[in-house]
């Protein structure tokens, strides 16, 4: 059974608005998706019929916002295919998620001397990180370098590896070129090792299935927003064997079993990172995301995009002047690109008034850029609801772009 694109399409009420004058053409996916009108809705009937706070009541209200709020755990848990429910940890993001395994990890597993592996595919908030913890633990960065088309070198990989290594830290997909980053066989390897690995799926887990279980993955973490979901909300995936072992990044309400001014005791997992009030209208939209998703199914979501990738890529290379940033043979729905004799932040802007949403610049990756010798790049990246018509949209707008400047 095939996608039927026009009533998807519907269930997205921002797509039908215009920008200057022209229909909008949403090629920002990477950044953020747009919301079907099932997760705004969700978000809405949150707040005006079971607004609690979770957790601490016994009134009907709380007892509501509780099973939504742990129902939508376990429908998290079946969507990676976490083995339980105390794995899936709410976060505000990826981002977050990263922070918290960079902070908590470090201080139970990571000493002078010792060392981290990440990829030069990374995003910021997969680098910066472990900066942090370098500083702070007195322990050294080491860098899986990339080939010419932008793909991890995986030879080098395994020759970084030593007995100092301590975790391994890399994203599924590249947000700034497409990759998909072959990350069951760094784990395979890691494990090898016993040097567990951490995944940043932020760009994955909305445009193929993921099962953390058959990866392998000691840790693994996504955001709603980049998933149809809402901002501010996002899971980290941990192994019990794990979580159990490090510290709480934070200290509050609802992580502790015992405060006294002497000494507290921290509570049980999932609970133990979640300090404070979590963000429960969130959680209700993501799970409105998720069941969306389920909906239509994952498969048939990756087999569309597949598609829609294939067809943008074959009409945007007969651009001549467009040259394709990062030429690898296993790529998601991401096409960055420049086109000759012309900066990327013009092309973006020039874009913008023909009702075209791409992104420029280097798109929180700036090592990526440098490892091309190019500031930055034009970024069309693509969702469930895009089309081919708004791919030759964007061929056509390319091609008067080359006229506007006498190319």
């Amino acid at each position: 059974m095939n996608i039927n694109i026009e009533n998807i399409r519907k269930d997205f009420p921002i797509l039908g608005q215009q920008v200057y004058g022209k229909p909008l053409v949403y090629l920002d996916n990477a950044a953020t998706t747009q919301k079907p009108k099932q997760v705004i809705q969700a978000i809405s009937d949150y707040y005006s019929l079971f607004n609690s706070n979770i957790h601490r009541g016994v009134h009907y209200l709380s007892q509501e916002a509780t099973q939504a709020f742990e129902e939508t755990r376990e429908i998290i848990r079946q969507f990676i295919n976490a083995e339980n429910k105390k794995e899936i940890i709410f976060t505000k993001g990826a981002t977050d998620s990263l922070n918290i395994i960079a902070s908590s990890f470090a201080k139970s597993f990571i000493n002078e001397g010792d060392e981290i592996i990440i990829s030069s595919l990374e995003h910021h908030s997969n680098i910066v990180p472990w900066q942090f913890v370098c500083k702070e633990r007195g322990a050294k960065l080491r860098i899986i370098p990339l080939n010419e088309i932008g793909e991890i070198d995986m030879a080098a990989f395994q020759k970084l590896i030593n007995n100092r290594t301590r975790i391994v830290a890399v994203a599924h997909v590249s947000n700034a070129l497409g990759t998909i980053v072959p990350v069951k066989d760094i784990i395979e390897i890691a494990h090898n090792h016993a040097i567990p690995v951490l995944i940043d799926g932020a760009q994955a887990v909305p445009h193929m299935k993921v099962d953390v279980r058959d990866l392998g993955c000691d840790f693994y973490c996504f955001s709603a927003h980049k998933m149809y979901g809402p901002m501010g909300i996002g899971i980290l995936f941990g192994k019990e064997e794990f979580l159990e072992k490090i510290p709480p990044y934070q200290g509050g309400g609802e992580m502790i079993k015992t405060v006294t001014f002497e000494n507290s005791t921290y509570g049980d997992l999932p609970f133990k990172f979640e300090a404070g009030t979590p963000n429960v209208a969130g959680v209700a939209g993501f799970k409105a995301a998720i069941d969306y998703l389920n909906n239509l199914g994952m498969e048939r979501v990756a087999a569309y995009e597949s598609s829609l990738y294939k067809y943008a890529v074959d009409a945007l290379k007969n651009i001549d002047g467009l040259q394709i940033i990062g030429s690898g043979t296993n790529k998601t729905s991401v096409i960055s690109f420049l086109m000759k004799g012309i900066h990327h932040y013009d092309t973006g802007t020039i874009l913008d008034r023909f009702g075209i949403a791409v992104r420029t610049g280097h798109h929180c990756a700036q090592p990526v850029m440098d490892l091309f010798h190019i500031p930055g790049t034009i970024r069309a990246s693509f969702g469930l609801y895009n089309t081919h018509q708004e791919v030759n949209k964007l061929v056509e707008a390319l091609l008067k772009l080359k006229e506007m400047f006498g190319n």
